[in-house]
């Protein structure tokens, strides 16, 4: 097991045209290599679909829409936040959807960094490595391993003040809300331990940025909040809002801006929970709340790794979405077959033009 050493690599990528008509492509400025060995290299298969959804992208913001990313899986452990606390302090990100492992994980990043470890040969661990592991209070993420008392202990420390407050206020606050909260305090600041421009919830915070969280019970701070209800030192469970509220609140949210010029895209990273519910809001308010005014979605990607096939909803290709009025037939509408860790860097750069 080899301790964490990460370094700041700043993307170097530039946008232009897209491969989908070789005939067009252009060289982009010798100030962007990695944009240049993108565009001249990234000609078909997946590597085209990447290059067409991030022209797609721009193209949706230049037009005057609005974007709003999902997370699904570990990409905050995973470090995205390099580049998306990038795309949200230049606008390229009007709203999030994520997992509440997501929410905290990148908080655990930015607090317990030099405490992580890494574990390049993780697929040789044994059952009794990984005990030892267990032992030592270090939780894997695949090649990562979070760090118990120095990540989410810490977190949670900070968070329980929040919540015991709000309790005592009979206020009630949204998971995002208790940890923006927390960062706004300045309580953690004397434990960052990466350059804060690196994460995204810091990111978010400084613009208030609208996030969305289904399922944060399955979590590690929503099993924390749990187990300080249950103890008593949280009384009202309701004291943390969650679930259906969150879908009143996006419901609120897309109303107020899907009229913008080109609609609200949809930029979805992995599947499950972090994609499905938000998308369900346009069949909500169509079907269930009638608004026949209401746009649907005017964008769509979809980065996976998942198989097609079996009902799985991390799987369904695109076109499915239209039956369920999510999409029409005429949105801009793309699929990456990869692992969202390699392309969701190299799509950022690309709209950040790198």
């Amino acid at each position: 097991i080899f301790e964490i050493g990460r370094d700041d690599r700043s993307s170097m990528i530039d946008h232009r045209s897209s491969c989908s008509d070789l005939s067009l492509h252009q060289d982009p400025p010798v100030s962007a290599p990695v944009s240049a060995f993108l565009r001249h290299h990234y000609r078909h298969f997946n590597a085209a679909a990447l290059i067409d959804a991030s022209t797609a992208y721009t193209a949706h913001l230049d037009g005057g829409g609005i974007m709003m990313i999902t997370m699904a899986g570990a990409m905050s452990t995973a470090e995205l936040g390099l580049l998306l606390a990038e795309m949200i302090r230049q606008g390229k990100v009007q709203a999030i959807t994520c997992t509440g492992a997501n929410l905290e994980e990148d908080i655990f990043n930015l607090v317990a960094h030099d405490f992580y470890e890494r574990v390049p040969h993780y697929r040789d661990l044994t059952p009794a490595d990984e005990e030892a592991l267990l032992a030592r209070h270090m939780n894997r993420v695949t090649d990562t391993c979070i760090p118990e008392m120095e990540a989410m202990r810490r977190l949670e420390t900070a968070v329980l003040e929040e919540w015991v407050a709000a309790d005592q206020a009979g206020e009630r606050y949204f998971p995002h809300e208790s940890f923006y909260r927390v960062l706004r305090s300045g309580k953690l600041e004397k434990y960052y331990q990466i350059d804060p421009k690196n994460s995204w919830m810091l990111a978010a915070c400084e613009k208030n940025l609208p996030i969305f969280v289904p399922g944060w019970e399955d979590s590690t701070l929503g099993n924390m909040f749990t187990g300080h209800v249950i103890s008593g030192d949280v009384k009202n469970v309701h004291t943390v809002r969650t679930g259906i509220e969150y879908m009143m609140r996006l419901a609120e949210w897309y109303m107020a801006n899907s009229h913008v010029p080109g609609g609200i895209g949809f930029f979805q990273i992995g599947g499950g929970i972090a994609g499905d519910f938000p998308i369900c809001v346009v069949p909500m308010l169509h079907q269930d709340l009638q608004r026949e005014d209401i746009p649907v979605w005017g964008y769509f990607c979809q980065i996976s790794d998942s198989t097609t096939s079996y009902g799985s909803y991390s799987g369904a290709v695109p076109n499915e979405k239209i039956t369920w009025g999510k999409l029409r037939a005429d949105t801009p509408k793309f699929i990456i077959e990869s692992d969202a860790s390699i392309v969701a860097p190299l799509m950022f750069a690309l709209v950040l033009g790198w």
